[in-house]
């Protein structure tokens, strides 16, 4: 009974948060993406959501649904031609990204490292393909390490700690704070040279009338071809190896979503990006709800340190490279939710950056990293037994 009112509340705490948003000009700047992650917190941490197996089963599985379905939709309206005009910065972003996370390891290694190295340099490795492509690098790098079954449960329950918690201070200070050190998106890039490269962006009534009947056609065509994408991707992706299920089934959705959006009847379907979004909402209160007082409850300290370290140097050392070589803001933060957090979490960021055209390229930058991911890790590894 409690993961039915799981969700129930993660399907339609959204249509209350929008309200809210609606209704009150100050929310509405805080941002629907920051107050669902608030809720859901709230949710975990004060024991609403019951910490056990069947309940956080409910939870993963909306987390893992929802995404797949919102990024068809978010891509639907996309224009590949603007994307042409990101491509050199989100190129940059993405070197500097990657390179960023490697020095971040090194140092983190030389600081916490020293007393067991063996140990310190595979978990450098994991991470090195854990913030360059997700968490299937992290278990492809583990088993190419022979990493122990331990050391690589708590890296993964540490990760996704930090990550949390990494993703949170994006969403409500990623934007104010780097907006000091970095340029802005250029306005150029989201307008294109003719109004058919136009890049729309969010305004205060975005979801106004996403559910009037005059939508709901058009919005139920989009959700059936959303389903069928995803059809088709899980399909794909089950006769791959298991192992690569899931950036298979991420690249085939993607890039499914992309060819469809070439269509003009695809891509000017009405509200198909604020559909997606809505998903997103639903996924920012499961994800968040999934952080409870029980995961925190026994760390190790010099690991968690190293963690850390590795977390924030990944980042501080993007920003400089960044602001070195004048990548903008949106950009910067894209490529490293995106390679730090995994591509699913690029909508997030576009939802809180109000900013649609980084999706597509942010994503991209996330499946480069799945490809090279594990590669990176493995060397670094065996590059810090060296130092």
């Amino acid at each position: 009974m409690t993961g039915v009112i799981v969700i129930f509340v993660c399907l339609f705490a959204p249509l209350g948060i929008l309200w809210l948003t609606y209704r009150f000009p100050f929310l509405n700047k805080i941002g629907a993406v920051f107050i669902a992650y608030a809720v859901g917190c709230t949710m975990g941490l004060t024991g609403l959501v019951p910490n056990t197996p069947e309940v956080r089963m409910v939870q993963t599985s909306i987390v893992n649904y929802t995404i797949p379905f919102a990024i068809p939709l978010l891509l639907f309206s996309a224009n590949i031609k603007s994307w042409l005009t990101l491509a050199p910065s989100f190129v940059k972003s993405t070197v500097f990204g990657i390179l960023g996370c490697c020095i971040a390891v090194m140092v983190g290694f030389l600081v916490c490292g020293r007393g067991d190295p063996e140990k310190y340099a595979a978990i450098g490795g994991m991470l090195t393909g854990l913030f360059t492509g997700g968490n299937a690098n992290l278990a492809s790098i583990k088993m190419a390490l022979g990493v122990d079954d331990t050391v690589y449960v708590v890296t993964s329950a540490y990760s996704t700690i930090l990550s949390g918690i990494y993703i949170v201070v994006v969403v409500f200070f990623g934007k104010s704070l780097l907006r000091f050190v970095l340029p802005d998106f250029p306005s150029d890039k989201m307008r294109g040279n003719d109004s058919d490269v136009a890049v729309e962006n969010y305004d205060n009534q975005l979801f106004y009338g996403l559910f009037r009947k005059d939508n709901l056609p058009t919005l139920f065509i989009s959700l059936l071809l959303s389903a069928a994408i995803v059809a088709v991707g899980a399909v794909v992706a089950y006769l791959c190896p298991k192992d690569l299920f899931q950036t298979i089934f991420i690249l085939v959705v993607s890039t499914l979503a992309i060819i469809a959006s070439c269509f003009r009847r695809v891509r000017e379907m009405k509200r198909t990006f604020e559909a997606g979004t809505y998903l997103i909402l639903v996924f920012s209160i499961a994800v968040a709800s999934l952080v409870n007082t029980g995961t925190l409850a026994t760390v190790d300290t010099n690991i968690f340190v190293f963690m850390t370290l590795v977390t924030v140097g990944a980042m501080a050392f993007h920003v400089l490279l960044s602001a070195v070589f004048r990548v903008d803001t949106d950009t910067t933060l894209a490529c490293s939710v995106s390679l730090i957090c995994s591509p699913p979490f690029v909508p997030v960021v576009a939802s809180v950056l109000k900013n649609k055209a980084i999706v597509g390229p942010g994503i991209a930058v996330g499946l480069f990293g799945y490809a090279a991911g594990t590669y990176i890790g493995f060397f670094l590894a065996k590059v810090l037994l060296i130092l």
